[in-house]
Formats: structure tokens, sequence, C-alpha cells
């Protein structure tokens, strides 16, 4: 299953789809597990493991947490080795003062983008997509 790599394929053929729920950064000691906390992402970092889950499910779980965001999915398969693609996407939230942090799955991109950002966030990819 190879993705797309021509940039500007990427550009026009991918759409933006708003995931339900907003989302936090919290970080665990590297040994900790917590029953029925479902990670949307985890990274494993020296110092300690950096897990993306529902505000709701940290706060179930009274665990701190930093920057509420919305989850944006880019629907379309690109390449892990695609060229250019975050870096043109997250130039142009930057031009609309917006931060964003990105993380690549296997098919699909996915943006958290600052809560309450998400229908600029939106316009920003629709304009790049056109």
């Amino acid at each position: 299953m190879v993705g797309e790599t021509n940039l500007d394929e990427l550009l026009k053929s991918m759409s933006a789809r708003l995931i339900d729920g907003v989302y936090v950064f919290v970080t665990l000691q590297n040994t900790q597990a917590i029953d029925g906390l479902r990670p949307r992402m985890s990274f494993q970092e020296a110092e300690g493991t950096t897990l993306i889950v529902l505000r709701d499910e940290a706060e179930a779980h009274g665990l701190a947490y930093e920057f509420p965001c919305r989850m944006i999915t880019l629907e379309i398969h690109s390449s892990l080795e695609a060229v250019g693609f975050l870096a043109r996407i997250t130039t142009a939230l930057a031009k609309r003062d917006m931060g964003v942090n990105p993380v690549s799955g296997f098919y699909h991109d996915h943006l958290f983008v600052p809560e309450g950002k998400e229908d600029d966030a939106l316009k920003v990819l629709a304009e790049l997509a056109s």
C-alpha cells in the first residue's frame, strides 16, 4: 500500500474531517499504565510517555493535561516519505497565527489544532486544496 508522494496531488486531493471530541496531551511515567485509558496516540520519550487522549478521559482519570485541541484528519493516503506536505500545511496555519501539532499515521496525517480554532483551520485546509 504505497501512499501518494506528489505534493500537488496531495494538496488538491485532500479533504479534512473534524473528529468528535476535545483532545489533550498528557504525560505518564514510562512504567505507568491506566486501565480504561484509550490513547489516540502514544510516544515514548526519555522523560515519560506522551499520550493524546480525550479530555473527558484525562479528567475521569485525574490526569494533568495541556493543550486542549481538536483533531482534524487529512483524508488522503499520504506516503510516509512524502516531502513538504505537512510543511506546506503547518506554514499556512502559522501564517494565520495558529499552532498545530501534526501526527503522521500509516495511512493519514492528523492535525491537532487549538480548541476554538478548528473552523479557521478547516478553512485554511480548504483553501490549500482549491
